[in-house]
């Protein structure tokens, strides 16, 4: 490496520092200060093609084996990364990328499909090593931070219960339903009927499984289907974890099919990833391996398209460092199952998604991710003067 490009570097990063290690027993350090981390490279040859596009080649050169982190601790290495990766894009290269993000999100009925298929059609029994119990795939809410992961995932779905002001025999849409693990928390303690549409044929499978094996079938239905092509009225309609994958191209389509199959009474409650900071083409790398057409929007993305849907927004809740503590539950479980996981993915999936998994958590940390709950209707008297039914215990699942 040249001075003059580690000078470049060492100016570039102005939270913390990195110690790179070379095979030939030469060191290096870029940056200054903590945090600090250190990685051993497989070659000098490596460092220099990361360095050509580091936010995509460092994540895929350590899926590839070109570097590893001290005492196999990942972690402290996202952090550096997290908290100077916006130095590393000029202005000009980061309004490129912003296009390009944009045109990859223009998701319609088949891309969409393909890009949920990426992700969730892999083997459920993978999912089921790492998540809980239940196979919720998004945010726990932790009242007491040193609850369980099944516990804190229970309190999650009472909360949004709660937020939704269900009343019995309420109709609910569950748009994105996943393994089906809300919906049948809906109908079991609510005494509701829950529709769940999904694009992901496993997850469809495994719902409508549960679904048989828990004697629901009368109560929770589930369906391959495209919100854009849902029919009907419902007195609820709730997402978690879906709307990242709309993209900003449909949030106008996505909001006013909400007004649209929203019973003039009824509550809407959409869980989803936010920015806290202003509209970021995210990792390339997380759109690329793990969530293609995936997008995680700033509130001011998202506030307009709400507006013009003709939505009431009658509750706005930001839940702070929750997803970093579920993401840290995921990580241990799956480092647990490591083994049984390449057994049936391979080790390379296994380095993906220990990044992903990792880096998810960081960002949440230290790089300005957090979720959102909008709370919609279409009529603002719907919901209570105040938020004190939000912390009933009686209306707790």
């Amino acid at each position: 490496m040249t001075p003059l490009v580690l000078g470049w570097l060492s100016r570039k990063l102005t939270a913390g520092s990195l110690d790179i290690d070379l095979p030939d027993g030469k060191s290096v350090t870029i940056g200054r200060g903590a945090p600090r981390a250190r990685i051993r490279f497989a070659s000098e040859a490596a460092l220099r093609w990361v360095l050509k596009d580091p936010r995509m080649r460092f994540p895929e050169a350590y899926v590839d084996g070109l570097w590893e982190p001290e005492n196999d601790e990942l972690l402290p290495v996202i952090e550096v990364a997290i908290r100077n990766a916006n130095g590393l894009l000029s202005s000009a290269s980061r309004q490129l990328r912003i296009v390009r993000a944009r045109l990859g999100e223009l998701n319609t009925a088949i891309s969409a499909r393909r890009n949920i298929s990426h992700h969730y059609d892999i083997d459920t029994p993978v999912y089921r090593l790492f998540l809980d119990r239940e196979l919720h795939y998004s945010c726990a809410y932790f009242p007491d931070p040193d609850m369980s992961l099944e516990a804190a995932q229970e309190a999650k779905c009472a909360l949004i219960a709660r937020k939704l002001d269900l009343r019995p025999g309420a109709h609910v849409l569950d748009i994105g339903c996943g393994w089906g693990s809300n919906a049948l928390f809906l109908a079991r303690n609510h005494d509701v009927h829950v529709t769940g549409i999904t694009l992901s044929e496993r997850q469809l499978e495994v719902a409508q499984q549960r679904a048989r094996e828990a004697g629901m079938e009368d109560r929770v239905t589930f369906r391959l289907e495209d919100y854009r092509r849902t029919r009907g009225t419902f007195d609820a309609v709730v997402s978690i974890g879906m709307f990242e994958h709309v993209g900003r191209p449909q949030y106008n389509t996505f909001f006013a099919r909400v007004r649209e199959l929203l019973a003039p009474d009824g509550v809407a409650l959409l869980h989803t990833i936010g920015s806290a900071h202003r509209p970021d083409e995210g990792s390339p790398w997380i759109r690329k391996y793990i969530f293609p057409g995936g997008y995680i929007p700033a509130a001011s993305e998202v506030m307009p398209a709400v507006e013009r849907s003709g939505l009431v927004m009658t509750d706005f809740e930001v839940l702070r460092l929750h997803y970093a503590e579920t993401l840290a539950h995921w990580h241990r479980r799956f480092q647990d199952n490591r083994a049984e996981i390449a057994r049936i993915m391979g080790e390379r999936f296994c380095r993906m998604w220990r990044f992903y998994l990792q880096a998810s958590e960081g960002t949440f940390r230290w790089g300005g991710l957090e979720v959102f709950h909008l709370q919609l209707t279409r009529d603002q008297a719907r919901i209570p003067l105040t938020r004190a039914y939000l912390f009933s215990d009686s209306s707790a699942g």
